[in-house]
């Protein structure tokens, strides 16, 4: 018998009881879901022939490509729990072991952009953005083994420290026809591709002509399930090479390959472990799904989260953002203010009618936008009589009081006339608010500014 010792880890061999196994097991699940979670995201991608609509709502692309939207994400998706209708979307799956990707930023001029680059663990490793006063022209993503020469016409290189790795452009759009026009030639300046296809010039796409495609999941409620319990610790071990670990993590990653050899040595305590999983994603992961368990409170209710896309070893937090809003931004480009209760402390419902008041003064303090948008229980957004999911700064026709105060009507029933450009629409069921604050003042970032309360 090998009795070789584990670096960090036990002798090999050692017997783990079922209570280890259960224990040690669903510590490792919820560790390991976001990544896992990235892992199954960016696999879709390498089927995807070229970039497209699936079901003509969700942008697709090939790997190491992107696929940008024209206008906001449809009410109707379910890739990605808590969209945004502030903005307009693209993404793209990267496997950087393959080569570097080049990303292009064209001129955005006044407008507000940040493209969200994040590794497998959900932590951003580039930045670029109109806060970084990042300049028009191309950049390169590259693999942490990654020893070639700086390119020609590449302004910046950004190291990735994982295998496997998501970009998703946000860039800020109004809500009226003439800037969905008006975006239309920056949007089409927004690309992304190997560098093998790198010319030293910006290439132009016409995303107004994506096609699109028909997949089996149309008209689901749920978000897409993306880790699957079942065939969780087989797929641990190949994403454990993908995402090498941070300083201080050796001693884990020996205690998890510990359980893994065992768990391939004995099957018995391998289907204990995938009966673990299942239990894990009932009773430790679908809890975190709620906002009352994301972050820490702050007032009337409402809670938030300082460490987003930089959560390094903070696994509670990293896996809670996962299951219920993944690919937030870092804090300095997005600060997240999430609510399931009312001022009260009461579940939001849509069979009450809400306010919540701004006091002249008092808009959130940011540099780029803010948003106030309703998600029902799924994080997704429910079919309204206006087409509306979101207000803030995008409207232009918000309407205050004599006071010089704002105040927004949160409800499910229709609203008199002179109140309706104030109206956010909620579904008539328990409903989520979600106020976004985009590179945000430093009030906010030290929580000296936060939202209002929510009055029934």
């Amino acid at each position: 018998m090998d009795t070789t010792l584990i670096p960090g880890g036990p002798v090999r061999g050692t017997r783990m009881t079922e209570e280890y196994t259960k224990h040690l097991g669903s510590m490792v699940y919820l560790w390991g879901w976001p990544m896992v979670n990235v892992h199954n995201r960016v696999a879709q991608f390498r089927d995807i022939p070229a970039p497209c609509y699936l079901n003509g709502i969700a942008p697709v692309a090939p790997i190491n490509h992107l696929c940008m939207l024209t206008d906001y994400i449809k009410p109707e998706q379910r890739a990605v729990a808590c969209p945004n209708q502030d903005v307009v979307y693209g993404i793209a799956g990267l496997d950087l072991r393959k080569e570097p990707v080049v990303v292009q930023v064209p001129d955005f001029g006044e407008r507000f952009w940040v493209y969200q680059i994040c590794d497998e663990r959900t932590d951003s490793f580039a930045s670029l953005g109109k806060l970084y006063d990042t300049k028009p022209g191309c950049y390169l993503l590259a693999h942490r083994d990654w020893s070639g020469e700086w390119p020609e016409g590449i302004s910046d290189i950004f190291i990735c420290p994982t295998d496997l790795s998501v970009v998703m452009p946000r860039i800020f759009q109004l809500d009226d026809a003439a800037d969905r026009l008006a975006i239309q030639p920056i949007l089409n300046g927004i690309m992304l591709y190997p560098l093998s296809e790198f010319t030293g010039q910006p290439q132009i796409t016409d995303w107004s002509k994506t096609p699109s495609i028909t997949t089996g999941h149309s008209g689901q409620e749920h978000e897409m399930a993306w880790v699957k319990p079942e065939a969780f610790f087989d797929q641990l071990p190949g994403i454990l090479k993908e995402v090498p670990p941070l300083p201080g993590e050796e001693v884990i990653y020996a205690q998890i390959n510990a359980l893994l050899e065992t768990l391939q040595a004995v099957p018995d305590l391998k289907a204990l472990a995938i009966q673990c999983a299942l239990k894990a994603e009932s009773e430790l992961i679908a809890p975190l799904f709620d906002f009352v368990n994301v972050g820490y409170p702050v007032k009337y209710n409402w809670t938030t989260q300082r460490n987003g896309a930089t959560f390094g070893t903070d696994y509670l937090t990293r896996a809670a953002c996962a299951k219920s809003n993944i690919f937030v931004n870092q804090p300095r480009e997005t600060r997240y203010f999430y609510l399931d209760l009312d001022a009260d402390g009461e579940r939001l419902e849509g069979s009450n009618s809400y306010t919540i008041t701004f006091a002249k003064g008092t808009l959130p303090p940011v540099k780029g936008f803010w948003s106030l948008t309703a998600y029902n229980e799924e994080h997704f957004f429910s079919p309204n009589a206006i087409n509306r999911y979101s207000v803030g700064t995008k409207n232009k026709n918000l309407t205050t009081a004599a006071d010089g105060s704002l105040t927004i009507y949160v409800q499910h029933t229709a609203i008199a006339e002179d109140q309706q450009s104030n109206w956010l629409p909620v579904p008539a069921a328990p409903f989520s608010l979600y106020l976004r604050c985009y590179w945000p003042e430093e009030g906010v970032l030290n929580d000296e500014w936060t939202p209002p309360a929510v009055i029934k």
